[in-house]
């Protein structure tokens, strides 16, 4: 039997989710924060009264600009919260993937 990729269970939970969610304004992304090289740009949005755990990790790489969408199942009560908790677990996927993020970009 073949494993599914734990990528691609995330991306499919995550169109589940997208229904539910309030669609994203543009004007709700915040500038990005340098870390490493990468720009993690927070991007929470309010579902059900919660905001979510999600943005974006970014890095050129070889002149060419890579970009990852990140979410997680933490949730919280203030927008500010959720952004300052959303540059921790993107910090956190840095240490610990670093370039291999973008390995199948």
């Amino acid at each position: 039997m073949r494993l599914v990729n734990r990528k691609m269970i995330l991306k499919f939970l995550g169109k589940l989710a997208a229904g539910k969610r309030q669609d994203r304004d543009p004007a709700d992304s915040l500038e990005g924060v340098t870390y490493k090289g990468f720009t993690i740009t927070p991007m929470p949005t309010q579902d059900r009264g919660q905001w979510t755990t999600e943005g974006y990790i970014s890095k050129d790489i070889d002149g060419a600009s890579k970009s990852e969408h990140f979410i997680r199942v933490d949730t919280h009560g203030a927008r500010d919260q959720a952004v300052n908790y959303s540059i921790l677990k993107a910090k956190k996927i840095i240490d610990e993937k670093g370039d291999k993020l973008f390995k199948d970009k």
